[in-house]
């Protein structure tokens, strides 16, 4: 049954022009654009979408008004909610005109029919298993190098905006399409901490910032898996989670690097998720808001929302300065011993 979920050898070199993966990944959407309706809707309704753009000091913030979103920001987590429902990404439960790409038969590769992206794909585990990071980091950051051309791979923990907290999966999008890839290096420089750095890897921290985040670079696939183990460590110290440390990673491959962007999280959602009237905002931060494009499905929303209310908003969900320091302070320690 689940052989009946993969994209046939035939298709994949109809709408492939290499036999790389990135090149299949991305014949997988022409594919699924032209064999599927509710895909070929959403990528026809994202050519519509509105942006504002904000700057700050260094980096911009932009706003997407996106209602094919609107799923995904009002999804329930809870754990009653998501006992009452199917699992939407499970293979079995995948409409039937719904294909996917293999890898290493413990993922499936997936278009996302609500797209935030030019080019937007969902990846779960195969299995039923809950959405933790710390046992699928090889597996995330193989996948980071096998799709870098087109790709940026992230991930949003449990209670940091996945819709499918029981189901582990990560994300893919457009390579260049996140703000952040282009800004982070000159951030770092500009404002950054450096933690540690050899010929092999690099790790900084970054606290005088809308969003604060820690930042790795490593040459290596065992030794990216390592930096973010010990900076996982780290994060497990704080008493504020529950199944693991609060975060959202955007992971790249540049320069022959591995690039990662971790944002420690404090809450799921800001104060104006829950208000009522004109004083809500159903903005529901994960990695593609830290990565600095922010997604509003209400068009009310996307019209009144001020940068005084983004930087309220990130203030709220991001950890403090001294959440940043502590952890700083303990990762130094890690590196340093």
């Amino acid at each position: 049954m689940l052989e009946s979920v993969f994209i046939s050898d035939d298709a994949i070199a109809e709408y492939s022009d290499d036999s790389n993966l990135a090149s299949h990944v991305k014949g997988l959407l022409k594919h699924q654009k032209a064999t599927w309706n509710l895909a070929a809707n959403g990528y026809k309704h994202l050519k519509s979408v509105q942006t504002r753009e904000f700057e700050f000091d260094g980096y911009i913030v932009k706003v997407q008004f996106n209602p094919g979103r609107i799923i995904s920001s009002s999804a329930k987590v809870d754990a009653k909610s998501i006992q009452n429902r199917k699992c939407f990404l499970c293979y079995e439960n995948l409409p039937a005109d719904q294909k996917g790409i293999p890898y290493f038969r413990d993922y499936l590769i997936l278009v996302n029919p609500f797209p935030i992206f030019p080019e937007h794909f969902t990846i779960p585990k195969i299995d039923h298993v809950p959405q933790l990071i710390e046992g699928s980091l090889h597996g995330m950051f193989k996948l980071t190098k096998d799709i870098g051309k087109y790709y940026v791979v992230f991930y949003n923990g449990p209670k940091c905006g996945a819709s499918a907290p029981d189901h582990m999966h990560f994300q893919a999008g457009t390579r260049d399409f996140m703000p952040i890839k282009s800004e982070i290096e000159n951030l770092i420089m500009a404002k950054g901490d450096i933690v540690y750095e050899s010929k092999e890897s690099k790790i900084a921290g970054l606290g005088d910032n809308l969003r604060k985040l820690f930042y790795i670079e490593s040459k290596d696939l065992k030794n990216t898996c390592q930096v973010f183990k010990k900076l996982f460590s780290v994060l497990e110290l704080s008493p504020h989670f529950e199944d693991e440390p609060m975060m959202n990673v955007i992971s790249y491959y540049d320069d022959n690097k591995w690039k990662v962007i971790l944002f420690p999280r404090l809450r799921h959602r800001s104060d104006h998720y829950f208000k009522e009237g004109k004083d809500r905002i159903l903005l529901s931060p994960a990695a593609v808001d830290f990565g600095g494009i922010c997604i509003t499905p209400r068009e009310e929303d996307f019209d009144k929302i001020t940068k005084d209310d983004i930087v309220d908003i990130f203030r709220q969900v991001s950890i403090t300065n001294e959440y940043y320091e502590f952890y700083k302070s303990k990762l130094w320690g890690k590196f340093n011993e």
